[in-house]
């Protein structure tokens, strides 16, 4: 990280900390002041500006914590990172609650301080690159621009557009960002899902309906079409909509023209279509539950979006963004994914993709017990899928993952118990290579038959 002229304010009354502290910062090339009481800091901020601020909660007069509340009203993008030698629950969660960065008890290893100040940096970096990015999709994989180059393109284009993928993907936030990006932005864009309705109803959401028109109907309603009137009417699960229905809207996409149900005066629609399926149509269209026709009037562009096990780089990026949304609805503290799970988040399938994500960073803001959320405080449902067993390209990452999992369940005797599994699968897969012959093992193995022998006796493997 490069730390020339980040400035990095230190509020301490003793002065031997504040001096080390400021050694130890400097020799990163960070620019540092030195303070022994809040009120010097307080007066500094009418000439100067941190980029970070290291505070003792317990000085004379006005206290670390009063200090952070006020800095944090004012310039809540600053970090602050609170030191205390009277280190208890209490203190460290009023830390946390007015907006504390960390919390480091006292006495502290000064190489950890100089990596939560330097973790603290990234975090912001990386924070702001958040803000700047919530309203728009996140992705950095080459999968996800190819989808950014696409809607860029789009910008001009008024044509419908189809957008396929797995279910949990994200297909409508591509098509309001589509919509955001095109001539019709300053427009309405409305969205229905087909699945969602009962198929009674559909054909009266979308086109509505006149007073009297069915029974119920006490008075006139207005249609998704009439709605997204010169804007974007966006239509997911088109592969559920029925056969009937898909002629009405094909009507209306060929000739820009529809009825409410109960009237005959034709309304004029000047709507764009974009469509979205996790299903093959093409598929359908072969078992004759959706019209080729209709696939070809709404598939004029095509946009896929890939699921996420195929966007690795995206995962904790993601992850981060929706710990960090989560907490900020919860009004709590950001949890972050350690090392460990960030690694294991990578080697899931996510069947239920970004929506999927998205659930268990919220559980996971409500039910981990720490501020660092490790692969034991995972849901069951995500422990179930053993990771740790599938095909890997890395052997040796995924046995470092399996070893690290016993180390964090405080498992005893872990080299014998690995030894023993190494030799165990060695064994059993060259027995299994030479057809259960011992002998002809043994000599792949380098070793002698009666020790082939014993290995099976002692290890209890199945021959």
């Amino acid at each position: 990280m490069d730390a020339t002229n980040k400035k990095i304010w230190i509020l301490d009354d003793d002065k031997s900390i504040r001096w080390v502290l400021q050694k130890a910062l400097e020799k990163y090339n960070y620019n540092v002041t030195a303070f022994g009481n809040t009120n010097e800091a307080i007066n500094q901020f009418n000439h100067d500006m941190p980029d970070l601020i290291v505070s003792d909660i317990k000085m004379p007069g006005e206290s670390g914590l009063q200090f952070l509340e006020k800095v944090k009203g004012k310039f809540p993008n600053i970090p602050v990172i609170i030191m205390t030698a009277f280190s208890d629950l209490d203190s460290a969660v009023d830390s946390y609650s007015h907006g504390a960065y960390e919390y480091l008890p006292k006495p502290f290893d000064i190489d950890n301080a100089i990596s939560v100040i330097n973790s603290a940096f990234k975090d912001k970096v990386e924070e702001l690159n958040d803000i700047e990015t919530a309203n728009k999709i996140i992705g950095t994989s080459k999968v996800m621009q190819e989808v950014f180059k696409q809607i860029g393109k789009l910008s001009k284009s008024d044509a419908s557009i189809l957008i396929t993928g797995e279910s949990g993907t994200g297909k409508e936030l591509i098509a309001k960002a589509i919509h955001d990006n095109s001539l019709r932005k300053d427009k309405p864009f409305v969205a229905l899902n087909s699945a969602a309705i009962p198929k009674d109803l559909l054909e009266s959401e979308l086109f509505g309906y006149e007073k009297g028109a069915f029974t119920g109907a006490n008075a006139s309603k207005k249609g998704y079409f009439e709605v997204a009137e010169n804007g974007t009417l966006f239509l997911d699960e088109i592969a559920d909509m029925p056969t009937d229905l898909q002629s009405k809207l094909l009507r209306v996409l060929n000739d820009g023209s529809f009825q409410k149900l109960g009237s005959s005066t034709v309304i004029k629609a000047n709507v764009r279509i974009i469509a979205a399926t996790h299903q093959d149509l093409k598929e359908k269209i072969n078992q004759q539950t959706f019209r080729e026709d209709l696939f070809h009037r709404l598939n004029v562009i095509t946009i896929h979006l890939p699921p996420l096990r195929e966007r690795e780089n995206d995962i904790n990026l993601l992850a981060k963004f929706f710990l960090t949304q989560s907490a900020n609805e919860l009004k709590t503290n950001t949890k972050y994914l350690n090392e460990e799970t960030q690694e294991y988040f990578k080697k899931l399938s996510w069947t239920g993709n970004i929506r999927q994500l998205r659930n268990i960073c919220h559980w996971l803001t409500v039910m981990s017990p720490g501020k660092e959320i490790g692969v034991s405080d995972l849901p069951a449902e995500i422990l179930k899928e053993n990771v740790y067993n599938k095909t890997s390209n890395n052997w040796e990452d995924s046995l470092r993952l399996v070893f690290k999992n016993d180390l964090s369940n405080k498992t005893e005797n872990l080299y014998d118990l690995y030894v023993n599994k190494l030799e165990a699968i060695i064994i059993k897969a060259s027995l299994d290579h030479c057809g259960g012959k011992k002998i002809n093992a043994a000599q792949i193995l380098g070793i002698g038959r009666n020790t082939i022998t014993r290995k099976i006796k002692d290890l209890k493997i199945n021959n």
